[in-house]
């Protein structure tokens, strides 16, 4: 029997996201698509929260398919009993809240749970959870509004939550550190100034939950140079074609690549990121930016635990170069998911009728029913 399963993607916030999420996962749709033992359904969220039901993740299908309020597309995701469901949006509350709604319905998430997210959406406190740990982190400060920070050394400079570096900034004279603060504060009042750590390399590593354990998946570094591009800016990151559309810098393979596993850093960063994946309490998988300083120790920089199975997206990225194809991996947390969600009994709170009580789930607080 096929296993049903739910794309969810769009955003309730806006187009930039919106349009995130759609390069992600149509990409993945259009990977997968071809697989027999799966029936795929998208469920698409719009900027202005309507939901619907579309053929696929085209723009006329999208504008096309029959508009649905919250309540009534929740009513037929029940109904239709998915096996699971792959989250596969990028703005906050896509990441936390559309997360939380699907864990209401009782229907088993892939990936990594809504409480996770939402503590590593806020780059202050994924900073404290990793202290505390006893995770290394670049010293630093979180500046909240009347805040001063006494200028005396670089610093980088970026809001507490926002994504793809937005609002980022390298800071390495006094004179620049006003313009820097309130750069970031366009995206988040709270804002954090943290130690400049000199650069060696930046990489990323991906966990995954294999046998019981928790795998580390080889490192994907990014081209940077100490003098013309010393930190990974939002330009490294996103960019736009000539027509407007998206498009991933990150993963040109001009700018990143696999390290080899007989690197001396890899084994350094693994067992860092194994103790990431424990302390930001990380389902299925996980995955972790680290900077390493000229003498080979790797900080925390941030976590960034989503992952949409697009075949260019990092995580499936650093599988492949691991030996497992997409639709293992793909197969492989899906089965994560179902198997951990078997006992699962749908009760009163799951009745879509009953998800406007606020008082039933706290994280269904701010939908507009």
């Amino acid at each position: 029997m096929k296993r049903k399963v739910l794309f969810l993607a769009g955003s309730p916030t806006d187009d930039f996201h919106a349009n995130l999420s759609r390069v992600y996962a149509r990409d993945c749709l259009i990977a997968l698509d071809g697989l027999a033992s799966y029936e795929f359904t998208i469920a698409w969220i719009s900027p202005d929260g309507i939901v619907c039901f579309p053929r696929s993740f085209d723009g006329g299908d999208i504008d096309n398919a029959a508009a649905y309020s919250l309540v009534e597309a929740c009513r037929d995701i029940v109904d239709h009993d998915f096996d699971a469901v792959v989250p596969q949006m990028f703005c906050a509350k896509g990441m936390t809240d559309y997360r939380a709604l699907i864990e209401t319905l009782g229907i088993p998430l892939v990936g990594n749970p809504s409480n996770s997210m939402a503590i590593t959406l806020d780059k202050a406190k994924s900073r404290a959870i990793a202290q505390s740990a006893g995770i290394p982190i670049p010293p630093g400060t979180v500046l909240h509004d009347g805040d001063d920070l006494s200028f005396v050394e670089p610093v980088v400079v970026k809001p507490a939550r926002a994504d793809n570096s937005h609002g980022v900034s390298l800071v390495t004279s006094a004179n620049q550190l006003d313009a820097a603060i309130e750069n970031a504060r366009q995206f988040d009042r709270k804002v954090i100034a943290e130690h400049f750590v000199p650069l060696g390399r930046e990489v990323r590593c991906a966990t995954l939950v294999r046998d019981g354990g928790i795998t580390c998946l080889p490192l994907q570094e990014y081209q940077l140079d100490a003098e013309a591009q010393p930190i990974r800016d939002e330009a490294s990151k996103l960019s736009r074609s000539s027509d407007g559309t998206l498009d991933l810098t990150s993963k040109h393979r001009c700018t990143s690549w696999i390290v080899d596993a007989d690197d001396p850093v890899t084994s350094s960063v693994w067992s860092i990121a194994r103790q990431c994946h424990d302390a930001f309490e990380c389902r299925d998988y996980g995955l972790f930016d680290f900077r390493i300083d000229p003498r080979g120790q790797p900080f925390f920089l941030e976590a960034g635990l989503y992952n949409s199975f697009a075949p260019n997206s990092i995580v499936v990225a650093v599988a492949d170069a691991a030996g497992i194809k997409l639709d293992d991996l793909f197969g492989h947390c899906v089965d994560l998911a179902v198997t951990r969600d078997q006992r699962r009994e749908r009760n009163a709170v799951c009745d879509p009728a009953n998800l406007c009580d606020p008082a039933n789930h706290r994280a269904l607080d701010s939908f507009t029913c």
